[in-house]
């Protein structure tokens, strides 16, 4: 196009310097009609991407690996001219989204729409956007662009595999006392009346207590007495193997249908899936779930129930990057010194380094319960040793679920076969 405009100029100073030397008139025609191609097509190409109006609609922020994004595109042509030739580039993070089209004979007024439908390959925070408007006018001369800055963020939530059993925690009742600590939510536990706040349900009001005072009165919860549930994920990078790239170049989706999903043969991702699993299957049941990690910071979310706290551990995990230089075993050290008596311990790791089993006995003497997801390094390329540290952690009485490459983790993780917990100190006087 360059070239093309060089040209011009030149065929325009030559017609230009002939009409001086010659003194006809012929010459000088060309040159002006030359020259008025110029500005008309600088116009015409300049009014493409500015006479224009461009929206782009999200249906939502939050998906999850597997699912389909929508998008809906309109572009209004509101300039006098028609439009030719209008090309519209969407520069999105997300792997697969194909929103960028060419858009033909665009009347003056007239508006044009398209949808785009995405699958979701890849957990994350991905932004959309933003979008190049490109046009150029019909001789080919000039290429105008102008940019639509707006952008929005969609996250990606890792998958997640349905589990219908798994081995579960018990509850924290020491001396048979209940655990006083105010909730915002609704248990089965109630503490005491207060007057009521805008903003409480009417489930919250106590209605004998309101006729009595004559006034509205609601109920306040207190935490059920049920162990909290930890899952500590491991992100040191040297424990970790596996390797996949999505060839989105090529155009080539990981699966055809979103129900026959294969997760990718990284220990990462199927180490992800696993906490995302139990997350919303102890959550499911009522129980109070926190999530730890250090990749390569520390990522802690404090345990809590219900819907938001699923979706506060969902985010977490889907920007979660395997990277970090701490140790399990120190992660179980510095983190299990903080936990009450009675809590839950889910370790998920591939690591085969046997200082993280002597951490989690410890926890075991500490009157907590250690439930293991074991990822087999070996299956996915990795060094040897999950085998040793699986019979270490059946020795030591730890339920331990061992996770293969190409395994199905939703009949994995629902197993009823891994080892039945039992006290240590009853242990240790039945000894």
């Amino acid at each position: 196009m360059r070239r093309r405009r060089y040209t011009l100029y030149a065929v325009i100073l030559g017609a230009l310097l002939a009409g001086l030397i010659t003194g006809q008139g012929f010459f000088f025609h060309i040159a002006y009609l030359f020259i008025a191609a110029l500005i008309f097509g600088f116009i015409w190409a300049w009014g493409g991407p500015n006479w224009i109006w461009l929206s782009r609609q999200t249906r939502t922020r939050r998906a999850q690996v597997g699912q389909y994004v929508e998008e809906r595109f309109s572009v209004q042509n509101t300039g006098p001219l028609p439009k030719l030739w209008v090309e519209i580039y969407d520069d999105s993070e997300l792997p697969l989204h194909r929103a960028s089209r060419v858009i033909t004979q665009l009347g003056a007024g007239r508006t044009t729409i398209w949808g785009v439908r995405t699958l979701c390959v890849r957990r994350g925070n991905f932004r959309l956007g933003p979008v190049r408007v490109v046009s150029t006018d019909p001789f080919g001369l000039f290429e105008i662009e102008r940019k639509a800055p707006a952008t929005s963020q969609l996250i990606v939530y890792p998958w997640m595999v349905g589990i219908r059993t798994f081995a579960q925690p018990f509850g924290i009742l020491p001396g048979g006392d209940a655990l006083r600590r105010r909730v915002h939510h609704i248990t089965t536990n109630v503490s005491g009346v207060r007057d009521y706040v805008p903003g409480d349900s009417f489930n919250r009001i106590h209605w004998r207590s309101t006729a009595r005072r004559d006034r509205l009165v609601s109920k306040e919860f207190e935490l059920d007495p049920l162990a909290d549930v930890w899952i500590v994920l491991d992100s040191e990078r040297l424990v970790h193997s596996g390797e996949y790239k999505y060839r989105d170049e090529e155009g080539l989706l990981p699966w055809e249908d979103p129900s026959q999903y294969r997760l990718p043969p990284t220990t990462e991702e199927y180490a992800i899936t696993a906490a995302a699993s139990l997350t919303r299957f102890f959550l499911g049941r009522d129980r109070a779930v926190g999530f730890v990690t250090y990749s390569p910071h520390r990522e802690l979310v404090q345990a809590d129930r219900g819907g938001r706290q699923l979706r506060k551990i969902l985010e977490t995990l889907a920007m979660v990057q395997i990277g970090g230089h701490v140790m399990l075993d120190q992660v179980l050290s510095m983190e299990g010194d903080l936990l009450g008596r009675g809590a839950t311990v889910v370790v998920i790791t591939p690591s085969t380094r046997e200082a993280w089993v002597a951490s989690a006995q410890r926890l075991l003497r500490r009157g907590l319960r250690v439930i293991t997801v074991l990822i087999d390094v070996e299956s996915f390329g990795g060094r040897p040793g999950s085998r040793n540290i699986h019979a270490l952690l059946l020795a030591s009485n730890i339920p331990v679920y061992l996770v293969k490459n190409g395994d199905d983790l939703s009949v994995v993780l629902s197993q009823s076969n891994a080892p039945v917990w039992r006290d240590p100190g009853r242990v240790a006087m039945e000894g």
